[in-house]
């Protein structure tokens, strides 16, 4: 299977969206939580205190009890304050604080042991409560007397603590959104220098300007720059040998065609045509093996030069066809390759195209992620079940008097050595052939 190509950029917004519409809400929902829990514990330190401070203000008689008519917590005093104090005999309620009067409120009897302490949230008629509970045995020196003392605070009051706390966490989660959003980028591009300057050498190296990757990079990329520069030097001991060896062989192969080609045997048109035969496909493949073909690097070639230079040959080889060119193509247009490679498969086609064609041929370069180079003419075209049979090594369905019939087999082994295609088609506006040649640069660069 293979994985999906997403770029560095994708990757990081989705890291970020991430964070922002996920990682930063959890966040916000577990310090809401959190800080809500601690309102909980302090309410009730808080009601804890109150209620030791209204014991301490407990005044037992042989009467009953007596309480103050202003107590030392200020919330009890206040009427429509969220604070209530209660205190129970049994069942029986005996007093309740100033900030009880006027409250319809029944608090949950819990029962237990003196001294014990109770508190939880209790609920009445659809309204939160937080009650704090604790009996207690007061004496003196006649009586003692069980009283249940009961303290409560409504929860609207934590909740408007919590929306406050809530509107200041939404601002500072905005700001730290933000924050977030402008950090990642910076760290972003600071972590994509390094390859964008190893973007910037390979490219250098792959236009000529450079032989070997220098710069420096993060540990990470250590390794990688030793292996791109130990491959370079490899190919290049390698190119050296393959120039060196077709150097001799060159040398080797020229004094026994020169011999043959001066013996009686040359006399013979048969023969002399396959001795011009052999001396073409020697200088091929020597100049095609010591060449870009076989380079892991390629370097990019301007395609417009290359083919003005064979139109203007073409024009003058086939002057007395009057052939008129239409070429579409531009200076920004490249082929990543040797530049004789490309004179070779355009000079092929081309040549083809003008051998075939009445009056005119037409080259058309598109490049964008892939490079597409399409030769036509309006000619008798290529009879569609004889294609595929024309990119065979010495196949001719032609009539001409030149060639060989390995020019199409040339063009579909550099075009296959180049990892491209080679399509043979109608021609939609000439009515002839129509040569394509595609090569995806999208994947090497």
């Amino acid at each position: 299977m293979v994985e999906p190509q997403v770029s560095l950029k994708i990757r990081q917004g989705f890291i970020l969206v991430f964070v922002l519409l996920v990682a930063l809400p959890i966040l916000f929902y577990s310090i809401g939580k959190a800080y809500y829990a601690s309102l909980v514990d302090a309410t009730e330190k808080t009601l804890e205190a109150q209620l030791y401070s209204l014991i301490s203000e407990v005044d037992f008689t042989e009467h009953g009890i007596i309480m103050p008519s202003t107590i030392l917590a200020p919330e009890l005093n206040r009427l429509n304050s969220d604070t209530y104090a209660m205190i129970y005999r049994d069942e029986e309620p005996i007093w309740h604080s100033e900030s009880a009067v006027n409250v319809d409120f029944v608090p949950q009897q819990i029962e237990t042991k003196a001294g014990a302490a109770d508190f939880r949230r209790v609920e009445y008629k659809n309204t939160v409560y937080w009650q704090l509970s604790l009996t207690v045995i007061l004496n003196n020196i006649d009586q003692s007397e069980q009283a249940r003392f009961i303290l409560v605070k409504r929860n609207d009051a934590l909740l408007r603590l919590m929306d406050g706390f809530k509107q200041t966490l939404v601002e500072w989660m905005f700001v730290m959104g933000i924050a977030i959003t402008i950090l990642m980028a910076i760290g972003f591009i600071w972590s994509a220098r390094p390859l964008q300057r190893l973007d910037k050498e390979i490219k250098a190296i792959e236009s000529g300007d450079i032989q070997e990757i220098k710069g420096l990079y993060p540990i990470e990329l250590q390794t990688i720059k030793a292996d791109l520069n130990l491959l370079l030097e490899s190919q290049q001991r390698q190119k050296e040998r393959y120039r060196a060896s077709l150097s001799d062989l060159a040398h080797a192969l020229k004094t026994p065609l020169a011999v043959l080609k001066s013996s009686p045997l040359a006399n013979d048109a048969d023969a002399q045509e396959q001795l011009d035969r052999i001396n073409v496909m020697i200088e091929h493949q020597l100049k095609r093996a010591a060449t870009g073909a076989s380079d892991t690097w390629k370097k990019q070639t301007p395609i417009k030069p290359v083919i003005d230079s064979i139109l203007n040959a073409m024009a003058k080889v086939y002057r007395d066809k009057d052939i008129i060119f239409d070429c579409i193509v531009s200076d920004k247009d490249y082929f990543l390759g040797d530049q004789t490679d490309l004179m070779e498969l355009l000079g092929n086609l081309i040549d083809n195209a003008c051998k075939a064609c009445r009056s005119q041929v037409t080259v058309q370069v598109v490049q964008s992620k892939t490079l597409c180079i399409g030769i036509s003419d309006d000619g008798p075209g290529v009879p569609e079940d004889k294609r595929e049979s024309l990119l065979k090594r010495g196949t001719r369905l032609d009539t001409y008097q030149s060639g060989h019939g390995v020019g199409m087999a040339i063009v579909s082994d550099l075009v296959t050595s180049y990892h491209g295609t080679l399509t043979i088609t109608e021609a939609d506006k000439l009515g002839g052939a129509q040569f394509i040649l595609e090569f995806n640069y999208h994947d090497k660069k």
